[in-house]
């Protein structure tokens, strides 16, 4: 798995170097920026460009570059030039059109090369291998679509990726940021569903429901709160789920494990119940109301032996007097629900 955050030459960089800071220290490792912006005023962008690549050595993290052979010439490059990039700390270029294999090759030899998977064809594929550029020596990595409705459906991902995985090629996606870009400021994903999601939420439905291996945030930033998300999911695999709480129970603020016997219709934490098993607490009924998709509950005293579970709603339920309504996951982490499998362990952060 790798993460990685879009750096924007048109701003100047001590505009965005707090934001790299905090990329990197929650566990964020690739910047990508671009070098064909049609609104750009690429008069900055030799200056600024060596401002993040010295970023991107100084703390260790990839540089990968956006680049057409109209954009060499704003850094008065040619392709035989391109290498020397990494001397500034660039990593890798990802190439959109208009270079042919040959160069492709060569340039491999000396950092990393990304193609484009919307515009990759079989032949291009083909010319490449021959050429020596071998499909595990380099990623493919998708677009962004700033217009709404023209985004990838799913289904023409899912094909399109299992069609590059079979030459062996692995993927590169993004989500949108909790900042939008503009000039449309609508979100910058790959996959159309995900246009108001949150970014954790498009990131775990890329990396766990289809394999993705890695995923770039394309807007401006993320907040601080979504960083804290991918920051517990990198170091302890932890899912980070915002609520609104009707009251504060103890049990909730544990870290749960989903029931490796995943239920169809609910989260269901693993350990809850055993606090009233064995005695420590009695769960009193009370805001027995209904329970749509989100809704974290308790069982109440009415079930039994199952009082004290904790679970969360997947899908929309009716009001049960044995089981007491204590929050609802916000609208945006409510995706994040279907990611969590069995084993899983996930946190509640209250609203």
């Amino acid at each position: 798995m790798k993460l990685g955050v879009s750096v924007y030459l048109a701003q100047p960089f001590s505009m965005q170097e707090n934001y790299l800071r905090k990329a990197k220290a929650n566990g964020f490792k690739v910047l990508f920026t671009s070098l064909h912006i049609p609104e750009d005023d690429v008069s900055f962008y030799s200056e600024r460009l060596k401002q993040v690549a010295l970023f991107a050595k100084q703390y260790d993290m990839e540089l990968v570059c956006d680049v057409s052979p109209q954009s060499l010439e704003h850094l008065n490059m040619s392709w035989d030039q391109v290498a020397d990039l990494t001397e500034w700390g660039v990593t890798g270029l990802r190439i959109d059109y208009g270079i042919n294999p040959e160069t492709v090759a060569r340039i491999a030899k000396k950092m990393d090369i990304i193609l484009n998977a919307s515009t990759l064809r079989d032949e291009e594929i083909t010319a490449f291998i021959k050429a020596g550029v071998a499909p595990d020596q380099v990623e493919v990595w998708h677009n962004f679509y700033p217009r709404p409705e023209t985004g990838l459906g799913r289904e023409d991902f899912r094909q399109l990726n299992r069609r590059l995985r079979e030459y062996g090629y692995s993927v590169m996606a993004f989500i949108p940021g909790d900042v939008p870009r503009g000039p449309l400021y609508t979100g910058l994903p790959t996959l159309e569903d995900h246009r108001e999601w949150s970014p954790f939420a498009a990131f775990l439905d890329l990396f766990i429901g289809e394999g993705v291996e890695t995923v770039l945030v394309g807007d401006l930033a993320l907040s601080d709160e979504s960083f804290e998300q991918f920051r517990l999911f990198v170091e302890v695999n932890s899912i980070l789920l915002r609520a609104k709480a009707s009251y504060v129970d103890t049990d909730l603020e544990e870290v749960h494990v989903n029931r490796n016997d995943v239920a169809r219709d609910v989260l269901r934490s693993a350990e809850s119940r055993s606090l009233a098993t064995y005695g420590r607490r009695t769960v009193t009924p009370e805001n027995t109301s209904a329970r749509p998709v989100g809704t974290i509950t308790i069982d109440n005293s009415r079930y039994g032996r199952y009082q004290g579970e904790l679970q969360v709603t997947k899908r929309d339920l009716p009001a049960d007097e044995r089981v007491n309504v204590v929050g609802r996951v916000i609208a945006q982490d409510r995706p994040l629900l279907q990611q969590i499998k069995g084993g899983q362990k996930w946190q509640f952060k209250w609203m």
